[in-house]
C-alpha cells in the first residue's frame, strides 16, 4: 500500500445535503430527529471503513422551517447513541466556543471519548450571526476577531483540563483501599482574559488523551487558529487551484508554528451524485435541483450576502455592489467563495441557487463511480487534499452507493484501507496520542488534589 492514503469523513445531515432531498420519495422528512436513521448511516459508513462521521451544529434554528427539515439533535448526545451500535468509526461533533464554557465542553467530549472507547472528535467553531447571540442574552454577535481570541483561550483551557489527570492516576487497588493517586490529579488554576478555571476535570483522562480537534473556518483568523490547533481541517473549494493554494498555505502555517504539517489533514467537501452512467447521474442531480423552491433559497442567499431579497432578481446576475469580505462578521470565507463562484461563471441568481442547493458552496460532482474516483484522486495527487469530507446529496442512498461502489475502487487502487488498522479516531487519521503537558514539563507549577 502506498505511504500516503486517503482519509474519508462522512458529513451526515438529515435527509442529505441537497436542500430538496427531503422531497424525494425515498426520504424520511422526519429524519432530522430520528436516532435510528443516524445509527444506520453510521453503520453504513463503518461498513465502508471510513475514518469518521461528522455532525454540524449551531445554537440557533437553522434556516426557514418551510425550506427543509429544521431543528437538530444535540450532536454529542447523538454520538453516544451511535457509539452503542458501532465499534470503529470515528465520531465528530460540532460545538461552539462562543456560547459554551470550557469546563462543560471538555467534560462532554472526554465523556464521549470514554463512551466510544477513543473515537471522539470536536469540530471547534466560533458561531456567527446575531440570531445565535440573542439566544444568549446578547444584542449582537461578538466581532470575528474577538470570537477567535476567545476560541484560542477556550481550547487551551480544555486541553489543560484533559491533562489534569495522569493516565495512571486511577489505581483501583482493592487490597490497600486506595482507588486513585491524588498526586496524579491536579488543578490547572487558569486565569486568562476570558476564563478563570481551577480544575481538575471530573472525568479521568480519556482513551485518546485529547479528542481529535477539527476546524472548519477558512478566513485569515480561521487559518491561524487551525495552524495552531487543528488536526483535521474541513474546507470548501470549487476549483483545483483554489484548493491547492489553501492546502499549501495551511501546511506552511503549521510548519511555521513548529508543527509537523502531516499532523494536520486537509479535507475539502465534495457532494457526489452518483449514477451507473453519466446520464443517470445528471438526471438524478436535475431531479433534485428541480425540487428546489427558489423563494426560500433566495431569502437564504440574501441573508448570506447581507442584501435584501428584493435585490436578487432570479434571472439576473448578482448586484454589482456587494459588501467587502472585511464587512462580513461571520462565515467570511464562504461569503467570498459564493460571490467568486457567481462572478467567475456569470451565474444568474437562479443558477447560483441551483449550484448552492447541493452543498452550500462545497464542490458538487455528478458522474459514475469511476468518475467520482478520478475526481477524488486528481485533487489528492495534485496537492489539494489529504482526503475528503463526503457530503451525500441524499441519504441514505447517496452514502450507500459511495460505500458500495466508490470505496472498493479506491481500495483496489491502494488508496484506502480495506480494514481498520487501529481502534481510535487518532489511529484512523494516523495521529499520535498527545502526551500530557504535565508529563512534558514536570516542573510546571500545579497543585495536587488533596494537597
Amino acid at each position: 500500500m502506498p505511504e500516503r492514503t486517503l482519509h474519508l469523513n462522512a458529513f451526515l445531515m438529515s435527509t442529505g445535503h441537497h436542500e430538496a432531498s427531503w422531497r424525494l420519495a425515498e426520504s424520511n422528512p422526519y429524519a432530522n430527529t430520528d436516532v435510528a436513521h443516524y445509527q444506520r448511516l453510521a453503520q453504513i459508513a463503518e461498513r465502508g471503513k471510513l475514518d469518521s462521521v461528522f455532525f454540524a451544529d449551531s445554537p440557533v434554528l437553522f434556516s426557514d422551517v418551510g425550506r427543509r427539515p429544521s431543528g437538530a439533535l444535540e450532536p454529542t448526545v447523538l454520538l453516544t447513541a451511535i457509539a452503542a451500535v458501532t465499534t470503529h468509526i470515528g465520531l465528530i461533533a460540532t460545538a461552539s466556543t462562543t456560547y459554551n464554557d470550557p469546563y462543560n465542553l471538555a467534560r462532554r467530549f472526554a465523556s464521549v471519548d470514554h463512551v466510544s472507547n477513543g473515537r471522539a472528535g470536536w469540530n471547534v467553531v466560533t458561531t456567527a450571526g446575531p440570531d445565535a447571540a440573542r439566544n444568549f442574552g446578547l444584542d449582537d454577535q461578538p466581532s470575528h476577531a474577538a470570537r477567535y481570541e476567545r476560541a484560542a483561550e477556550f481550547l487551551e483551557v480544555a486541553q489543560k483540563l484533559w491533562d489534569s489527570w495522569d493516565d495512571d492516576a486511577a489505581l483501583a487497588d482493592k487490597e490497600s483501599g486506595v482507588w486513585g493517586d491524588n498526586t496524579k490529579v491536579r488543578t490547572i488554576d487558569h486565569i486568562g482574559q476570558h476564563f478563570r478555571v481551577r480544575g481538575p476535570l471530573n472525568v479521568p483522562r480519556s482513551p485518546q488523551g485529547h479528542p481529535l480537534i477539527v476546524q472548519a473556518g477558512s478566513s485569515e483568523d480561521g487559518r491561524s487558529f487551525a495552524a495552531q490547533y487543528a488536526e483535521a481541517v474541513f474546507t470548501a473549494h470549487q476549483t483545483l487551484p483554489d484548493a491547492q493554494r489553501f492546502y499549501a498555505d495551511m501546511k506552511r502555517r503549521a510548519a511555521a508554528v513548529g508543527r509537523d504539517p502531516s499532523g494536520m489533514k486537509i479535507l475539502p467537501g465534495i457532494v457526489p451524485v452518483i449514477g451507473s452512467t453519466e446520464a443517470e447521474a445528471t438526471r438524478l442531480e436535475r431531479e433534485l435541483d428541480d425540487l428546489i423552491k427558489p423563494e426560500y433559497a433566495r431569502v437564504q442567499l440574501a441573508k448570506t450576502l447581507r442584501v435584501s431579497p428584493d435585490d436578487l432578481a432570479l434571472d439576473a446576475q448578482l448586484p454589482a455592489e456587494l459588501p467587502d469580505e472585511d464587512e462580513i462578521e461571520g462565515a467570511k470565507s464562504r461569503y467570498t467563495l459564493i460571490v467568486n463562484l457567481a462572478r467567475r461563471e456569470r451565474l444568474t441568481v437562479r443558477q447560483l441557487i441551483g449550484r448552492l442547493g447541493g452543498g452550500r458552496g462545497h464542490r458538487t460532482f455528478s458522474g459514475t463511480p469511476e468518475q467520482v474516483v478520478e475526481a477524488i484522486v486528481d485533487w489528492f495527487d495534485h496537492g489539494a487534499a489529504d482526503g475528503f469530507n463526503i457530503m451525500p446529496a441524499a441519504l441514505p442512498s447517496g452514502l450507500e452507493v459511495f460505500v458500495d461502489q466508490v470505496v472498493p475502487l479506491l481500495v483496489k487502487r491502494g488508496l484506502f484501507r480495506a480494514e481498520y488498522e487501529g481502534v481510535t479516531l487518532r489511529d484512523h487519521y494516523a495521529l499520535s496520542r498527545p502526551v500530557s503537558r504535565y508529563q512534558r514539563d514536570p516542573d510546571r507549577r500545579w497543585e495536587a488534589v488533596g494537597a
